[in-house]
């Protein structure tokens, strides 16, 4: 896949919160009328696209009658050993983030916390947390797969 675009109400509020996760610039541009970007992390690639007049963001992690993209989901299992510990270094970012700017920078918000959950032969690590527009972002990693 090339990468997933994701339309924000901000672009330099997403930008800064895809930073903190790991991603990096590869590349500002226009689309148009709005300002985007590419950014690379985790092991994949992002595309931001600020909307200008933005409505509210769906609340699809929540709403179980939505129908459409739920969620990116980003495999963890060769960045780290443990899906707790890296989350929790995450929300220590955040934290030290918002307390330097507390109007750019929001605390993360975790969705669902690490838990183990079975995906066909695999058992994995899995937390949801939401990124600046509120759009569900999966952390997953594997910890045993059973032939």
């Amino acid at each position: 896949m090339h990468h997933a675009s994701i339309r924000t109400a901000d672009i330099h509020r997403a930008i800064t919160f895809y930073q903190l996760l790991g991603f990096e610039m590869e590349e500002q541009f226009t689309a148009g009328i709005t300002l985007a970007c590419w950014m690379t992390g985790l092991t994949g690639r992002i595309e931001l696209l600020q909307i200008p007049e933005p409505k509210a963001t769906p609340d699809c992690f929540h709403d179980e009658h939505y129908t459409g993209y739920y969620h990116l989901s980003f495999d963890l299992t060769e960045v780290t050993d443990s899906l707790p510990d890296w989350l929790e270094s995450l929300e220590t970012r955040f934290a030290e983030a918002h307390e330097n700017t507390p109007d750019g920078v929001t605390p993360l918000k975790i969705l669902l916390p690490p838990t183990q959950q079975m995906i066909g032969t695999s058992v994995y690590e899995v937390a949801f947390v939401a990124d600046a527009d509120g759009l569900p972002l999966e952390f997953l990693r594997m910890m045993k797969h059973e032939q």
